[in-house]
């Protein structure tokens, strides 16, 4: 359920329920927003005034005598330490609150955040991070009498209209609709997805904008010789598919974009089969591959004038009388073999045919995004997307981009010193490292192996697959890192 943002001058329901976004240890009655209430309203906070400031990251409601008016206080913590990101997480517990609550509109004080750009990134976050919240994945679910809670309607209150903020709230609903779009279709079951139905998802996806989506299915992906892609496939009664996404919106002669996402429909290892505990979630396995999907419907919503392309290896990695075993060497399409000594390392192999598929659109920049490693949320907790890229400059960018659009990147190490680690006896790369130590590394160092042609960054999600305690998002997929790489086309 997406939320209608509308910025006013004057409240134009009744007793409309309010949000106060509130600093330790102020006073209620200085805030601007006070002002919309009634006398009475009014009355009854000056009368309590005191105590009543909740702490970062809590929330408190009152319910005003006669008119049942309710008011939420939401802690935002010390003034001095206001950031972004503790916006982003009040407006989280706003909406999560109002939910809770049976409230399905509200308004809140907003007014500029400094100059024109800080303004429409301030709003664009917190109209992102309201919708993000307001999202529950209940497809699968009898919705309870009256429906489910959702938040259908935010007014911002504005003394003075400032389209900075309008402008604001219209990316940030697009954008917020495509994380949202792109965890709906990372949560599905992987008994009803398939590489088949991605491929479906993104042509559907592309209906009504400029981006054209190509699907290559079996035939075609063994005439491009894409050995790692069918390896990979083999042991699933379920055929591979290679989707192609173009957005070429921008100048003909500048480089595209190429984004590839890791799509792999459901992961069990293979024969190298994946303990109890470690295969529940693997239908978010292609986590990836739904990203760049809604980032590049994202940035056709905004008429980005842009190029770029979307590659997104699809196949269900399934133990079988068919599959690949440990031991195979697989051929990928750029003619270099890799040695299969785990079957459960396979996003590397699917990846490694599309990184060589990327050269013939000679890019600017290709950007991987895949929930590679368990080694990376070992390193990284579930906070960060892991970071990857010979580039300095690239790393710094992204860790930029990333803390200003509150989905994080952290570096790890990529350097031809761990080569000697994924070297192979028969073939020439070996699709694991010769131990379990540095797995995030070795994995994105085998990666570089077909990526050393062109810049490149790799984004290990695998730590961002699924939001955690204190994010105040429902349980599932997260989204990441959608937000980043929207704000990564606009900017590179």
């Amino acid at each position: 359920m997406t939320i209608k943002f509308s910025l006013i001058r004057k409240l134009q329901t009744p007793n409309i329920s309010l949000v106060f976004f509130i600093f330790e240890g102020d006073d209620i009655t200085v805030y601007s927003l006070f002002n919309y209430l009634d006398e009475i309203e009014k009355e009854y906070f000056r009368r309590i005034k005191k105590g009543i400031v909740p702490k970062e990251k809590e929330y408190k409601l009152f319910v005003m005598p006669e008119t049942g008016r309710k008011v939420f206080l939401v802690g935002v913590g010390k003034k001095q330490d206001f950031s972004l990101k503790k916006a982003v997480i009040g407006t989280r517990i706003a909406i999560v609150a109002a939910k809770k609550e049976k409230i399905d509109k509200f308004a809140f004080l907003s007014s500029p955040m400094g100059n024109a750009k800080k303004t429409r990134d301030f709003y664009e976050a917190m109209a992102a991070n309201a919708i993000m919240a307001n999202f529950e994945f209940n497809k699968y679910k009898t919705p309870p009498e009256g429906g489910f809670a959702c938040i259908r309607e935010i007014e911002g209150l504005c003394l003075k209209l400032d389209i900075n903020i309008s402008e604001g709230f219209r990316r940030g609903t697009i954008i917020g609709e495509e994380v949202n779009a792109c965890r709906e279709l990372a949560n599905t079951p992987g008994g009803d997805m398939t590489p088949q139905v991605l491929a479906e998802h993104a042509s559907r996806d592309a209906k009504g904008t400029k981006i054209k989506v190509s699907v290559f299915d079996e035939e075609k992906i063994k005439a491009l010789g894409m050995g790692g892609i069918l390896g990979v496939a083999r042991g699933s009664d379920e055929p591979p598919r290679f989707i192609v996404i173009e957005y070429l919106n921008g100048l003909k002669a500048k480089k595209p974009i190429v984004l590839i996402g890791k799509g792999v429909t459901f992961d069990t290892g293979g024969l190298n089969l994946k303990p109890e505990q470690a295969i529940y979630e693997m239908h978010m396995d292609m986590s990836g591959g739904s990203a760049v999907i809604h980032t590049i419907r994202a940035a056709a919503r905004l008429g980005l004038k842009k190029n770029i392309v979307g590659l997104i290896p699809a196949v269900e990695n399934m133990p079988s009388g068919s599959s690949y075993h440990p031991g195979d060497l697989l051929r990928t399409m750029s003619g270099k073999t890799i040695e299969v000594l785990n079957t459960d390392a396979e996003g590397r192999i699917i990846l490694a045919d599309a990184l060589t598929y990327a050269k013939k659109y000679n890019p600017s920049l290709v950007v991987d995004v895949a929930t590679l490693t368990g080694a990376a949320m070992v390193a990284l907790g579930q906070r960060y997307t892991g970071l990857f890229t010979s580039d300095k400059k690239l790393e710094e960018r992204f860790r930029k981009i990333g803390e200003e659009t509150n989905d994080p990147v952290w570096p790890l190490p990529l350097s031809t010193d761990y080569e000697d680690e994924i070297k192979g006896t028969f073939g020439d790369w070996a699709n694991t490292g010769k131990n379990r130590n540095g797995g995030a590394t070795t994995a994105a160092v085998f990666l570089w192996q077909w990526a050393k042609d062109f810049p490149w960054v790799h984004l290990d999600i695998a730590p961002r697959m699924t939001t955690i305690d204190g994010e105040f998002l429902a349980k599932g997929a997260a989204g990441a890192p959608v937000r980043l790489l929207v704000r990564l086309l606009e900017t590179f």
